[in-house]
């Protein structure tokens, strides 16, 4: 990225982190009402609220110097901590959020600067002041960064001649220290204030957002946040003396000018308060192009917005970043008021905080070997500044809180669906790793029918050539279970070093198809020598496939080795599936599925289930599925119905049944007769005792079932009772 380089790394720890940083927290106290803060909850009360704010503010500068310690820190600031460590999605959709929360909040200063000036100068128009203001300090911030951070250093000066003038002041009446300020009656309660306050700290982002403009950002970020939130602590935490020693809790509470009447110089406080709302802009000026300007170097923002990547001048300023950001900043200053989305913002830049900080809580925990700080930090601290990140929040506005959570996840979703790719990885591996992991020891060798789930090894060979195994795979797991696509590849042809490649393209391929599966490519003489190889040997301790889905062998000579092949996965105590003529087009229109049954036991109690399944799939869903069954009689034809009537009640499947009373007819001719028009049929196979005895039956049930589209014959063989499953 061109913010990096080594020619334009220009600024320090102090001109690029500790003051823009302590200016922008500086620059909310000077034109907050303070003094409102100190008479509703008094002495104590404020304390305990500089403190527990500042306390949050400074776990997270913790997890920010973990994380800027362990990379080398590019443009961006804190998208580009997040997005090398949650992936691009995630940083994108913080990023943009953080981008247009430090875009919109030059406007609230500039807005804020031109409301004060206006009060002392009633004429002037304060639209035209916020839009010449504007102007002035986007001009400034496309010239030179490192002359906006000198002009920074003129208005510390200026704020720190107003503290001055505030402490050398005297009392405006004759009071007591009030410990509690006002009586409760009559105060606003205390985390109401706390919410009020809490936003005049958050501003360590001002800093970390010049992270591509800073000589060693490893070093600069962390030892200039800590001191910009140090010093704004030792501030906030004198100035409530100084209040409460020189005013009554009520007149702090009712007058808003009240620290200009305590200052011994009056205008040094406007002066301040001007100072600081122009700080605070300035800086915002500064970071919001850079969050722009990465987020165009990542992809993340379409084609269209690639121009926001070009850098200009010997300080690499991303000037068309900033003009867009200036012209966007004079459109909101000149439509005025945007108090309506302020604490949208303020829950943006809290959301980033608490992101930053379950990042690196996560990196932490994980111990992953590429997580390797200078400064360390434990998890734990790092989780309780998420939480208090996201208590805040709910404190100050649970509406915005909201909306920014949907903004966020929309923002995210989208760049999901562009299927964004970086090169540099993040945490998401290793923590699904170690949910993996956690999960897998914890699993069952042999777990209970009723948490029965079909985990599928699908032989499918090329996947485009036999897309229906997948496709009826997938109409069974529906994202609540595993289904691996598995391909043998002749070891004589493919040497092993091309295994990955096939692999690669399998997935892309699935991926394209928005197909969710594992794969898994071998080598084997054969094959039928590579599925019973697959079946041995593929799984991860008590995760292995439960239920083999394959197709047919369409070669007579191939038979004995297919039936050999099936032997060996019952054998493997593994249910098996057979796809019949699934290489012609389509399972025609997925209207009508007959599951033809011969009681509860063995493959019937699987076939109900995997119908079960298929019927709550998309694909299928619109289908009739009917159990049907052949008896010889009018009076057992009576029984069954009673007998299927109660089961099928009790089953709650949703599944039709039909009776066929017939005593004269072969079976395959009534079969033929009943499902002529079926789009899927379902029958169950005898068990293979003898290989070669099981080819010359399943040849002879291929051939008695020619006439049907297709069919799944079903093999249970797993060592659980269905039966309870259905029960």
């Amino acid at each position: 990225m061109t913010i990096g380089n080594t020619e334009q790394q220009k600024l320090g720890t102090f001109g690029g982190v500790f003051v823009p940083s302590l200016l922008t927290i500086l620059g909310v106290i000077m034109y907050l009402r303070f003094g409102w803060v100190v008479g509703n909850v008094g002495l104590l009360g404020t304390l305990a609220i500089v403190t527990l704010s500042t306390s949050i503010t400074f776990l997270t500068s913790l997890s920010i110097a973990a994380i800027a310690t362990n990379t080398p820190v590019k443009g961006g600031g804190a998208y580009f901590l997040i997005s090398r460590s949650l992936g691009l999605e995630a940083g994108g959709a913080i990023g943009i959020p953080l981008f247009l929360a430090q875009a919109f909040s030059v406007s609230l200063y500039i807005i804020g600067f031109s409301e004060s000036l206006v009060g002392l100068f009633p004429l002037v128009d304060p639209r035209w002041v916020g839009v010449a203001t504007t102007i002035v300090l986007g001009t400034l911030a496309m010239v030179s960064t490192k002359a906006t951070i000198k002009a920074q250093y003129v208005i510390l000066v200026l704020i720190g001649l107003s503290l001055v003038s505030l402490l050398l002041g005297s009392p405006v009446e004759n009071s007591t220290i009030e410990l509690w300020g006002v009586p409760q009656r009559d105060a606003v309660p205390f985390w109401q204030v706390f919410a009020v306050f809490f936003p005049a700290v958050t501003g360590i982002m001002a800093g970390v957002n010049l992270s591509g403009d800073l000589k060693n950002p490893a070093v600069s970020i962390p030892k200039g946040t800590f001191y910009a939130v140090g010093t704004g602590y030792v501030i906030y935490m004198l100035l409530p003396l100084i209040l409460a020693s020189r005013a009554d809790a009520g007149t702090l509470v009712e007058d808003a000018l009240i620290m200009e009447k305590i200052a011994i110089w009056g205008g040094a406080i406007f002066l301040g308060i001007w100072g600081a709302t122009l700080s605070s802009a300035a800086g915002s000026l500064l970071g919001a192009p850079r969050v722009l300007q990465a987020l165009a170097e990542d992809r993340v923002l379409p084609n269209y917005a690639q121009f926001f990547r070009r850098s200009s001048g010997k300080e690499k300023i991303p000037r068309n970043a900033t003009l867009f950001t200036v012209i966007l900043t004079m459109v909101t200053v000149y439509l005025g008021n945007l108090n309506a989305i302020a604490p949208l913002l303020t829950m943006f830049f809290l959301t980033t905080y608490a992101v930053l900080n379950i990042t690196a809580g996560i990196e932490t925990f994980l111990q992953s070997p590429s997580f390797r700080p200078k400064f360390k930090v434990h998890w734990l601290f790092s989780l309780l500044g998420a939480l208090g990140c996201a208590a805040v929040m709910l404190l100050i506005n649970p509406l915005a809180t909201f909306a920014a959570f949907v903004f966020i996840g929309i923002v995210f979703l989208w760049l999901k669906r562009r299927k964004l790719k970086d090169t540099w990885g993040g945490i998401g591996r290793g923590l699904l790793l170690s949910l993996v992991r956690f999960s897998l020891l914890r699993l069952e060798k042999k777990g209970h029918a009723k948490n029965w789930r079909p985990n599928i090894l699908v032989l499918s060979g090329s996947p485009s050539k036999r897309w229906q195994l997948i496709e009826l795979a997938n109409c069974l797991t529906q994202d609540n279970s595993l289904f691996t696509v598995s391909t043998v590849l002749p070891e004589h042809n493919v040497p092993q070093e091309k295994v990955l490649d096939y692999e690669n393209q399998m997935m892309d391929f699935l991926y394209g198809k928005s197909i969710q599966a594992l794969v898994r490519v071998i080598r084997a003489p054969d094959p039928f020598t590579g599925g019973k190889h697959l079946v041995n040997a593929y799984g991860l301790g008590p995760l292995v496939p439960n239920t083999i889905l394959l197709g047919d062998t369409q070669e007579s000579a191939n038979l004995p080795a297919y039936a050999d092949m099936v032997s060996h996965f019952h054998k493997s105590k593994r249910n098996v599936l057979i796809l019949q003529n699934e290489n012609k087009a389509g399972f025609k229109k997925k209207e009508k599925v007959d599951i033809w049954w011969g009681g509860l036991k063995g493959n019937g109690s699987l076939m109900i289930i995997l119908a079960y399944l298929m019927k709550n799939s998309l694909e299928w869903g619109m289908a009739s599925f009917q159990v049907k069954m052949v008896v010889p009689n009018e009076e057992a034809e009576k029984e069954v119905r009673r007998n299927f009537s109660r089961l099928f009640s009790n089953m709650r499947t949703g599944l039709d049944f039909k009776i066929i009373v017939d005593d004269y007819s072969d079976f395959w001719q009534i079969l033929h007769r009943e499902s002529q028009d079926s789009d899927l049929v379902m029958l169950g196979m005898a068990p293979p005792e003898d290989s070669l005895e099981f080819a010359k039956y399943f040849e002879g049930l291929k051939a008695h079932t020619s006439k049907e589209a297709a069919k799944v014959f079903v093999l249970a063989a797993q060592d659980i009772d269905f039966e309870d499953l259905l029960q």
